[in-house]
């Protein structure tokens, strides 16, 4: 597992709280793996989710520190969104 997707679990875990987030989501980072969100937290895996968001590694740390909004990275093409769209911007107001 890759450096970057250990980090960024911890950070998704500090952000969704002991409560995990409702219903289900994965983020693919390019060249680095796909993590998991849902009731249980945000752990590496590639499941099946309601929605998948893909960016690259810079895009995804730049949605997780707040410097770039996720509704922005998705208009400009820089994070892909497939699957159920309420899920991704649920999960847009946790980042």
């Amino acid at each position: 597992m890759s450096a970057v997707i250990d980090e960024a679990v911890k950070e998704l875990n500090a952000k969704l709280g002991p409560s995990g987030f409702d219903g289900s989501a994965k983020f693919v980072i390019d060249g680095e793996g796909a993590i998991v969100m849902d009731e249980a937290g945000a752990r590496p895996a590639d499941t099946e989710t309601d929605v998948t968001l893909t960016a690259n590694a810079d895009t995804f740390k730049e949605i997780l520190d707040g410097e770039l909004n996720p509704t922005a990275a998705f208009m400009t093409g820089r994070l892909k969104v497939d699957g159920d769209m309420g899920q991704a911007m649920k999960l847009a107001t946790i980042l």
